[in-house]
């Protein structure tokens, strides 16, 4: 018999961003990380993440975890959902600094679990990262 038959959707808009700049070469979400999003008291659903480059920028990678709601210096605590290449970026007056780079995530998050992120290198002008959902 089917546990769940109707379907439920987001109740409250739930955004959030973060202009990243410092680079974290751990591959397991500790060290210094930027919480992009966090579910509210009822869970939440992502529906993407956006980046936007700030200027100029060397080449980096992105890196998306899925934390728990535990403390991120704790490894365990922490998964690694995603990677992406982010290209270097030159800064202009005249046309846009570089792609706007969209990722579709679609994730059912349990109450107070937070996706963070880390840069692999240090970029100058910074990325700009912005997570839309909503809480149940």
């Amino acid at each position: 018999m089917p546990a769940n038959t109707k379907p439920i959707f987001p109740l409250t808009p739930n955004i959030a961003f973060s202009r990243m700049t410092a680079a974290n070469t751990a591959t397991d979400g500790t060290g210094t990380v930027a919480t992009l999003f966090t579910a509210g008291a009822d869970g939440a659903r992502l529906d993407k993440v956006t980046l936007v480059p700030g200027g100029t920028n060397v080449t980096t990678v992105l890196r998306l975890f899925a934390n728990n709601g535990g403390v991120t210096t704790t490894p365990t605590n922490n998964s690694l959902l995603k990677e992406v290449r982010l290209p270097a970026t030159v800064a202009s007056a005249t046309q846009e600094n570089g792609p706007t780079i969209e990722l579709p995530l679609d994730l059912a998050l349990p109450a107070g679990w937070r996706i963070t992120a880390v840069l692999a290198t240090a970029v100058a002008a910074g990325w700009h990262v912005t997570a839309i959902g909503g809480n149940y």
